[in-house]
């Protein structure tokens, strides 16, 4: 008697389409025990349907993937590609067991965690959320729109690519895993994430210092005489042509009035625009690296700052 065929059995891009769809909910109920599991076995419903026609079938497949799972949300996707052709092949007479399925997860959502928040968290979000802000601040209503409209075009179209790549590589594309990319890829991002954000420390960090710490008189006719301006304004008698010749005072370099006074700011900037703001991360980073937490140090910048403030130090 010739063999019976199995028919095989295909996933499709409708099947595709509900996982990536479903993976956005993947922390919608993370817990301490297994993390999210839940929002995984979520995802891989629409392919265990597909794939396995019997209950019990499905209720073991479904039971594999509520095992424990954790990786960062964005990078999940390559993962979710992975399991499904493993699960494709399964259903179709390969010899892949639990096992096999669980161990490729656990692979590969260490290294790839690794590599979501110095891209997602330390890379694109704060030079996009830097930039809508800044727009925000400008007063444009397209700051957050455009913070919104963008940010999720690039996730969701991460999630798809990274998710069709998984299913089509397979297996295969945990060779790249081992082979370094990741850590050349983490190391990459953390810099470029570290760069970006020391220069938006100094824009979106403010330190003032108007402790005087040199206050000379100016030789007579170096400066510009605010006390009698002052008079003639009061009288009434300043003309436009006054006007014009103080302020080319100014321009050719007078001061404003008989004294010329030099505040720790204007040292400050003469050597280096923004150090203030730059050190002050630098210190925030040390007491971190130290371990003190960040409540404490919260706490100890705001008593810096008014006991400054009370002092004359800062403004």
């Amino acid at each position: 008697m010739d063999e019976v065929v199995k028919n095989e059995v295909h996933l499709t891009q409708k099947e595709l389409r509900a996982t990536w769809w479903r993976s956005f909910f993947l922390q919608g109920s993370w817990n301490y025990e297994r993390m999210q599991n839940v929002g995984w076995a979520f995802a891989m419903i629409p392919a265990i349907k597909k794939l396995y026609s019997s209950k019990e079938d499905r209720a073991a497949a479904l039971k594999r993937h509520l095992e424990f799972f954790n990786t960062h949300p964005y990078v999940a996707s390559p993962i979710l590609g992975v399991e499904l052709a493993l699960e494709e092949q399964r259903a179709n007479g390969a010899d892949i067991d639990d096992e096999t399925i669980q161990g490729v997860k656990v692979g590969m959502m260490g290294p790839l965690a690794g590599v979501g928040d110095p891209i997602w968290w330390g890379t694109v979000r704060p030079v996009l959320g830097a930039f809508a802000a800044g727009m925000a601040q400008g007063g444009s209503i397209l700051g957050p729109i455009i913070f919104f409209v963008v940010w999720n075009i690039l996730r969701m179209g991460f999630l798809w690519y990274t998710q069709d790549l998984g299913y089509k590589q397979g297996t295969n594309i945990t060779q790249n895993l081992a082979g370094g990319a990741m850590q050349k890829i983490t190391m990459g991002a953390s810099i470029l994430g570290m760069f970006i954000m020391g220069v938006l420390v100094p824009r979106w960090t403010t330190m003032n210092f108007p402790l005087v710490v040199s206050k000379v008189k100016v030789q007579e006719g170096a400066g510009v005489d605010m006390s009698s301006l002052a008079s003639q304004i009061n009288g009434g008698h300043v003309s436009v042509s006054k006007l014009i010749e103080i302020v080319n005072q100014i321009k050719g370099g007078q001061t404003l009035g008989a004294y010329k006074i030099t505040t720790l700011q204007d040292t400050l900037n003469q050597l280096i625009p923004g150090l203030a703001p730059l050190l002050l991360l630098f210190l925030v980073l040390w007491l971190l690296r130290k371990r003190v937490s960040a409540i404490t140090i919260i706490f100890g910048l705001f008593a810096v700052g008014i006991l400054a403030y009370w002092l004359g130090i800062m403004g």
